[in-house]
């Protein structure tokens, strides 16, 4: 896949390596040179001076030819302008933004870009691990879903994975033996001192915790 990434900070810098070991075509836009220092030598994508909404600096990333487009700067106006040129203006069938301020975040998704709020994102994440360490409460942006890590205990011991699954409110995903982890069966059984992790619809939260807590 053929990427252009506007933004060579750590994100921005972290991201393109991870693409570009997986073996994408990858072009990383950043005003400042000295960013590209970020990449290291073992990146073997491309990498072009220049603001990130500006059409010839995007042309000359070869923008026209590109699959996907995210715009991860550390300016909430430079990620939003730069990825309405790469929507509408050039058609990029992926396009994703950075923004720190949740709330025109939110405007933004309104309008039908897609965008990722570092800042919510994480407050999410410490909150999980503050209060119920076990739960993730952002699987996906609108917060509907997670993920909760049970410990199988005696009451589990010997249960099938097609029982603890509760249809549409609690689906188990993967099974943690020891040093395996297993994507299990309906008929797989548990074991005492076995990990269960699973999917779960949020409004259904406190029921699952009554139930296997």
């Amino acid at each position: 896949m053929y990427i252009v990434i506007i933004g060579c900070g750590r994100v921005g810098s972290e991201l393109a390596q991870l693409l570009s070991s997986e073996g994408h075509n990858v072009v990383v836009v950043d005003k400042d040179p000295d960013g590209f220092e970020r990449l290291g030598e073992g990146f073997n994508g491309l990498t072009v001076v220049g603001n990130g909404f500006t059409l010839d600096v995007l042309r000359n990333a070869g923008i026209e030819k590109a699959e996907a487009f995210c715009a991860v700067t550390h300016d909430d106006n430079t990620n939003i302008m730069a990825s309405q040129i790469a929507k509408k203006i050039f058609n990029i069938p992926r396009v994703i933004a950075r923004m720190y301020d949740p709330r025109r975040a939110n405007i933004y998704k309104e309008f039908g870009l897609d965008i990722i709020s570092g800042t919510e994102l994480l407050a999410a994440m410490f909150r999980d691990k503050l209060i119920e360490k076990h739960l993730s409460s952002y699987l996906v942006e609108s917060g509907k879903l997670g993920t909760m890590e049970i410990e199988v205990d005696e009451k589990l011991d010997g249960s099938s994975v097609a029982q603890i699954n509760i249809p549409e409110e609690f689906i188990v995903v993967a099974v943690i033996r020891g040093k395996d982890t297993v994507i299990p069966q309906p008929e797989m059984i548990v074991e005492a001192g076995d990990r269960v992790l699973g999917v779960l619809k949020m409004s259904s939260i406190n029921k699952i915790k009554k139930l296997f807590s």
